[in-house]
């Protein structure tokens, strides 16, 4: 054969492979027919649709935020003669966390202990003396004024008293305040103070912070459109959340306890908040977590994401009847977890094809195929 007779056989293949092409270009596995010799059997993996209880959820990213959080401040001048934590450690309410040097405040309190024994013993000896004038004066012994001086002298001695008294009152108010204690139980910071510190009210810089951690607060955005389901749910007690944090397999659980009484118009989001029992302090504050609002759960068909196809009529599935694939339509409301909720073209219980789409078309007689472990 000359090289004039392979050019035209060449340009006649080249021909028929460009009608193939163009007469393939727009695939319907409704219209499609096959072209095998003979009936062909297809090898497929099927599933069963599958009718249950499906939950409606939301899903949004959170952040952790303790329910309390206190700086921890010193009330006095004076120095830090102690710290009693380890630093990162959990405090409970009252433990003793600082003591400061109280040694001037304690000799100020033996002072006025002892203006007030005074104050005392002068009352007793005033009182002394107006029983005394009162019999003098009663016998015209001495004048009504002496009598009414003494008398004077008794309230003198009275309010010297009870004024110490209130003045060491107010001194171990403040030689308390030498033993910083925790406000709440909770996660403390690294102390930002140590031995030998001097501190005073004015610091700006805590001595250290105390984060609650049990439970504590999920703060997330919701759109706008979802607020009507989300209200009904927080008004029925359904409206549980889960979070869980990067790195964390394992869900924290927790219920919406909040919805903020205004949308942002900038945004059309609410804010809502959920509070966390955390007692295993799954979530750390300032987290972002990825929370899932369940709303509710509601009947419902579902498959494998993977069984769904679209196509130029939308979305179908391959339904496996009496060993044949047929098309049929269906409408995807939303996807959970890999797997399609289907809200209208199958009833459940169907057997649809999950692998093996590719080599269907409608009226493909197949055959189940065994699906290998883990698949």
């Amino acid at each position: 054969m000359n090289k004039g007779k392979w050019f035209v056989a060449l340009a006649a293949l080249a021909a028929v492979g460009a009608g193939g092409y163009y007469s393939r270009s727009v695939w319907n596995p409704e219209k499609a027919v096959a072209q095998t010799a003979g009936p062909r059997v297809v090898p497929v993996d099927v599933v069963t649709a599958q009718m249950g209880n499906v939950p409606v959820r939301l899903e949004a990213l959170g952040t952790v935020t303790p329910i309390a959080s206190v700086a921890i401040k010193a009330r006095l001048e004076s120095m830090i003669t102690d710290v009693h934590f380890r630093d990162g450690a959990q405090v409970k309410k009252g433990d003793l966390l600082f003591t400061l040097d109280g040694r001037q405040i304690e000799a100020e309190i033996k002072r006025v202990e002892a203006v007030i024994a005074g104050a005392v013993a002068q009352q007793e000896q005033a009182e002394r003396d107006v029983q005394r004038y009162k019999e003098l004066v009663a016998k015209n012994a001495t004048t009504l004024v002496t009598l009414n001086n003494a008398q004077t002298a008794v309230n003198i001695a009275h309010a010297t008293a009870e004024s110490n008294r209130a003045t060491l009152e107010n001194l171990k108010v403040q030689l308390d305040y030498t033993k910083i204690r925790s406000p709440i139980t909770g996660r403390i910071s690294a102390a930002n103070v140590k031995v030998g510190n001097f501190v005073r009210p004015a610091d700006t810089t805590p001595l250290a912070t105390i984060n609650q951690m049990v439970p504590v607060y999920v703060t997330f955005g919701v759109a706008q459109r979802s607020l009507p389901d989300l209200r009904k749910a927080l008004g029925a007690e359904t409206a549980t959340v889960e979070a869980i944090a990067p790195g964390e397999t394992r869900a924290a659980q927790g219920q919406v306890t909040m919805i903020e009484n205004t949308v942002d118009p900038a945004t059309g989001m609410v804010l809502v908040r959920a509070t966390m029992g955390n007692k295993d302090e799954l979530l750390w504050p300032g987290t972002l977590v990825n929370t899932q609002v369940i709303l509710r759960n509601e009947k419902a068909v579902t498959v494998p994401s993977q069984v769904v196809q679209v196509g130029q009529a939308g979305s179908y599935v391959f339904v496996v009847e009496n060993g044949v694939a047929k098309v049929r339509k269906v409408t995807v409301d939303r996807t959970i977890d890999m797997q399609s909720v289907i809200s209208s073209g199958l009833e459940g219980g169907e057997t649809v094809v999950r692998d093996g789409q590719l080599l269907l078309v409608d009226g493909t007689r197949v055959t189940p195929r065994q699906t290998k472990p883990g698949v």
